[in-house]
């Protein structure tokens, strides 16, 4: 089984459209709904924007379906020259940009628990989505760190930060902490974002015109990963 998570409808919506056999649950207010998807079995939920609420999210689908791989879906700000409205970012690990106990002599960004920054994505997960991205009309990927944090980037101060600490080609606010529920739970794990906005000060302008487009493109690439993977 595949699980698949976006933080909202339109991320999602797609791919429930062409599921069959499906059933619907809600469990502690996110419906989790289970079925097929050419002939596999998958689940996908809406979790909500913000990285509790994915984390949440994540950590119930595992407990409750038990699924093989989870590929967190949706659409992300640029932080890359590599990148343009449409085109998708690829994990190949995650940072939580907004983690910092630096004043304790941490490296900031450092996940106390699993002590880490960087949460790395499965290698085979990341690469089938890749080789998906190719079936994509001009769209093209590019593999790197994605960021998360609690906030909308839209400021070319913030993105600076992210990009000199980080070297992350996209922000977004959920696929690390879904990172890290899957890494502790021993469970393969994807990311993948469209990039749906430039995450500066003109993210404002672009990113309800643009949304629609990016998610789409996303869409279509999980679906080539369930028939692939």
């Amino acid at each position: 089984m595949v699980g698949i998570i976006g933080a909202m409808h339109i991320e999602v919506e797609t791919i429930k459209s062409l599921m069959e056999n499906k059933t619907a649950e809600t469990i502690s207010g996110v419906e989790y709904v289970s079925g097929t998807l050419h002939g596999r079995e998958i689940v996908t939920a809406v979790c909500g924007i913000g990285k509790v609420a994915a984390a949440m999210c994540a950590q119930t689908m595992i407990l409750k379906y038990a699924p093989d791989c989870i590929i967190n879906t949706g659409v992300g700000g640029n932080l890359s020259t590599k990148l343009a409205i449409g085109d998708i970012a690829v994990a190949e690990s995650l940072v939580q940009h907004d983690m910092d106990t630096s004043a304790l002599g941490d490296p900031v960004g450092l996940i106390s628990g699993i002590n880490i920054v960087n949460i790395p994505a499965d290698a085979g997960v990341a690469e089938t989505l890749a080789k998906g991205v190719e079936t994509l009309e001009n769209v093209k990927a590019v593999k790197g760190v994605i960021a998360s944090g609690d906030q909308f980037i839209a400021s070319a101060e913030k993105k600076r930060f992210i990009v000199e600490n980080f070297d992350a080609v996209v922000c977004e606010m959920e696929g690390a902490s879904i990172a890290q529920v899957c890494f502790t739970n021993g469970v393969p794990f994807g990311v993948v974002r469209a990039v749906s906005d430039c995450a500066d000060g003109s993210s404002h302008m672009d990113y309800r015109e643009f949304l629609p487009v990016a998610a789409a493109n996303a869409a279509k690439l999980i679906e080539y990963f369930v028939i692939h993977s």
